[in-house]
């Protein structure tokens, strides 16, 4: 019996066929199906559901008065900030990366907000929702997710601080006065606009807006050294709102809430408005897309409830802005605070979340009345308190103490978000590390000259030199070394020792290429020992080797080239001689 044939061996030449139209659109539905639900999603969730049902509560009693402050902070209203919440919180909840992060309205996105809505009004910001939802969901469907983690640790910090202080400083107008300031009428730099509210503030009102501030900062103080679950931002605006309701006072409310959200609609987009939007949809989109992984990338850490995939997260935040502009909202990101409440209270899928958002919606049916009635200081109140607790005294210390570099750079962007713009403070501060990184980086780059100490020396090697190199050679380091090298003096021969030369990139080539033409000029025969295989293919494109007057001037081991070195030492005394 034959033995079977063996099947035609694969042409090693042939070139495989070009995908179809319909296989290249399979292929990037797969690749995209990580980024939409799945039923994974809620794996856990028949063990958990008890844990997530309790922090979807827990959270969504914390998140109330915050949705209500940041919708009124944002010069908005308290009615936007809790619709945000809602829908922001559902959609992020169901379609982001994380399983436990919980999204809504933040403190950072007031900052951004308030200028926006002094330039172009209350009406613009459903259509800088819609726009900033729709850049960040194509960053995310374009996997840029992990651009977050480029951004150093005293940035992120110095980027907090910014935050508490504009958040504490914008709360400064609300307890002033009852009526608000006329558009144009306050700066909007906070720190600017808490000086000039100061100076028209009604003082009877002052007196009891500042008491009502205390009164809730009392409670949010006391009520978690009673049990730990206690909410007490809660109870103390409800301890206020009871005694504006009891006492006449100057107080301004809240005023009326609907009794259910508004009908979804989509936002008006101006043709004539749209590129003077775009630049602020794109600020705020960058805030949101920070904010929301910072924020998962925090509570990934805080508690064993799965990775989070920052591309999918981005695809969710922006579709919650989205559904947040079709309702009349603002811009949602991720929200640390509340996202480390619903951890601590045993959240553990995303089912918490989804909880959390439907527990705001049934305030909205059942307790709108009440909730009009919370006086604006009881919410300032809760916000004061907020930016403190952003303040890590003990994270400010250490990264003040640790390197001079990293305090610089934690107080400029500190400075520049408070006093000039978000953004620009997340950009200068990673620029300023990354400057400050590759000045570090330079500095390992060694370059040394050494004179010859051979087991067996001759008197020729007083004409010779060897240069040796370690660590990366790149643009920042690459002046000076060359200068370090052309300073060698006229030796007869020089031996560049690359062993140890680790990363090199086209302008470390280049120094290279000129340091061997550079010492020929001089009449120096340059040697290089040691090219590593990895470097070759750079060092022949950018003309390293090309440079060598000899093609034999290229060697692997020292003992050969200080043998070649010696031979044109002793030709070059002998020619002298003659």
């Amino acid at each position: 019996m034959s033995a079977p044939a063996a099947p035609p061996s694969a042409d090693p030449t042939a070139v495989a066929p070009t995908p179809t139209l319909a296989q290249r659109a399979r292929a990037a539905v797969t690749r995209s199906r990580s980024l939409w639900p799945a039923r994974e999603d809620y794996r856990l969730l028949p063990r958990t559901w008890r844990q997530d049902l309790v922090a979807g509560v827990t959270v969504g009693i914390v998140a109330l008065p915050l949705a209500l402050g940041f919708g009124v902070s944002s010069g908005l209203t308290a009615e936007q900030g809790l619709v945000t919440a809602i829908v922001a919180g559902l959609l992020a909840a169901v379609f982001g990366g994380s399983n436990v992060q919980v999204s809504g309205p933040t403190g950072a996105m007031v900052v951004v907000l308030v200028p926006i809505v002094a330039a172009y009004g209350v009406g613009a910001i459903a259509a800088v929702t819609l726009l900033a939802g729709l850049i960040v969901t194509v960053t995310g469907l374009l996997r840029l997710g992990k651009v977050v983690s480029i951004i150093p640790w005293p940035v992120i910090e110095g980027f907090t601080l910014g935050i508490a202080c504009i958040i504490f400083l914008q709360q400064v107008p609300q307890i002033t006065s009852a009526t608000p300031a006329a558009p144009g009428e306050l700066s909007s730099n906070a720190l600017v606009a808490a000086v000039q509210s100061l100076a028209r503030a009604d003082l009877v009102h002052l007196a009891w807006a500042v008491g009502a501030s205390l009164v809730v900062a009392a409670v949010m103080v006391i009520a978690p050294r009673v049990h730990p679950s206690i909410p007490g931002s809660l109870i103390g605006i409800a301890v206020v709102a009871v005694l504006a309701w009891l006492l006449p006072t100057p107080l301004a409310t809240i005023g009326t809430i609907p009794a259910s959200l508004p009908s979804p609609s989509l936002p008006v987009i101006d043709p004539e408005m749209l590129g003077v939007l775009l630049p602020a949809a794109a600020t705020v989109a960058a805030l949101a897309a920070i904010e929301s992984l910072l924020s998962a990338r925090v509570a990934g850490s805080m508690a064993d409830t799965g990775a989070f995939d920052p591309d999918r997260e981005l695809v969710g935040q922006g579709v919650a802005s989205i559904g947040a502009s079709l309702f009349g909202g603002m811009p949602a990101t991720g929200a640390i605070a509340r996202t480390s409440v619903s951890i601590r209270a045993g959240a553990r899928t995303r089912a918490a979340s989804i909880v959390h958002a439907l527990v705001l919606l049934a305030v909205v049916h059942v307790a709108s009345g009440p909730v009009g009635m919370i006086p604006m200081a009881a919410l300032a109140g809760v916000l004061f308190m907020t930016a403190i607790r952003m303040v890590n005294v003990q994270v400010a210390r250490s990264i003040m103490t640790s390197t001079r570099s990293d305090a610089w750079i934690f107080a400029v962007t500190a400075l520049i978000t408070v006093s000039f713009d978000l953004i620009w403070a997340v950009l200068i501060g990673v620029v300023l590390a990354a400057v400050v990184a590759l000045r570090a980086a330079s500095r390992s780059t060694g370059v040394s000259l050494e004179r010859i100490e051979a087991d067996e020396p001759s008197e020729l090697d007083d004409a010779i030199v060897a240069v040796r190199f370690q660590g990366p050679l790149f643009f920042v380091s690459a002046e000076r070394v060359f200068e370090t090298v052309m300073d060698v003096g006229r030796p007869t021969v020089v031996i560049l020792r690359l062993a140890r030369l680790e990363r090199v990139d086209a302008s470390g080539a280049q120094v290279l290429a000129e340091i061997v033409r550079g010492l020929e000029r001089r009449g120096v025969t340059v040697l290089i020992k040691g090219v590593q295989t990895v470097h070759e293919p750079l060092f022949r494109r950018v003309g390293v080797l090309a440079a060598l007057r000899h093609h034999k001037h290229l060697f692997t081991d020292f003992d050969s080239a200080l043998e070649h070195a010696r031979s044109h030492v002793e030709r070059a005394r002998q020619a002298l001689e003659a």
